[in-house]
């Protein structure tokens, strides 16, 4: 479905990013690898190559343009083009009312989540512009529409995504390039856990409730899998979806349809 395609993602050490990674590579692309966490992108590495397919590695702090220019350049360097950009890097941000979050940690959840995007579609776009190909998706959330306690900051920084996305499609559809968001729900791993805890703590409920609560109204009734957050990339990356552009896909077994 992506051979001979070259696929840079952000994020890529671990969690959502890792199995976009590897969904991508079983899907015969190769991959630029991203991420601050070096050790965890070589891991990364070592799995995709396993599958038959290329990785190069780029450790990259997306907040800094200087790392973004550098990921530029050495992926052009190695590959030549690319084909396809995965901006999944994001961190959670603070969890806690809005009144008692300080203003670092508001701009370092905006740097990442929303800045880095800006950085790095910034910088692959001009090279896609040039062969009038290409395909930009970014990794947004459900709780850029759906309301969650203590996460204002994060579910800012997801919903500024969703008019980054539709607007970015609309600048660059005339050369040819598509541009798509996909909204996960709650995704199994971590940092959902990590959630769940920070929402049993601040609101003096048990994790238990925080658990169900963040399933309650799915129609499927569960956590979404990573791999089908993966799977949505793969499709919206692919000439399947060569007509869709400027789409906010939820994967979010139904809890949030709009």
């Amino acid at each position: 479905m992506l051979k001979d395609c070259v696929a840079v993602v952000t994020g890529a050490s671990r969690g959502i990013g890792r199995e976009i990674a590897l969904a991508f590579a079983k899907a015969g692309a190769s991959l630029v690898l991203a991420s601050r966490t070096e050790e965890g992108l070589h891991k990364t590495r070592v799995e995709i190559e396993g599958l038959g397919s290329a990785g190069f590695v780029v450790p990259t702090d997306i907040t800094k343009p200087g790392d973004v220019k550098n990921l530029t350049e050495r992926t052009l360097e190695h590959f030549g083009r690319v084909d396809v950009l995965v901006n999944n890097s994001g961190i959670g941000g603070p969890s806690a009312p809005l009144w008692e979050i300080d203003l670092p940690d508001w701009e370092e959840t905006f740097a990442v989540n929303v800045t880095g995007t800006y950085l790095c579609c910034q910088a692959f776009l001009p090279s896609m512009i040039e062969r009038k190909s290409g395909s930009v998706i970014i990794i947004s959330s459900m709780s850029g529409k759906r309301p969650l306690w203590g996460r204002t900051p994060y579910a800012a920084s997801k919903m500024a995504l969703i008019g980054l996305a539709r607007t970015l499609a609309v600048e660059v559809g005339p050369h040819g390039i598509r541009v798509n968001l996909i909204s996960p729900g709650a995704v199994e791993g971590e940092r959902i856990e990590w959630v769940i805890s920070k929402q049993a703590k601040g609101r003096g409920i048990s994790t238990d409730q925080a658990r169900r609560e963040l399933v309650s109204g799915a129609p499927l009734e569960r956590f979404v899998p990573p791999g089908d957050v993966a799977s949505a990339a793969v499709f919206l990356a692919s000439d399947q979806a060569g007509s869709i552009t400027g789409m906010d896909l939820n994967v979010s077994a139904g809890l949030v349809m709009y």
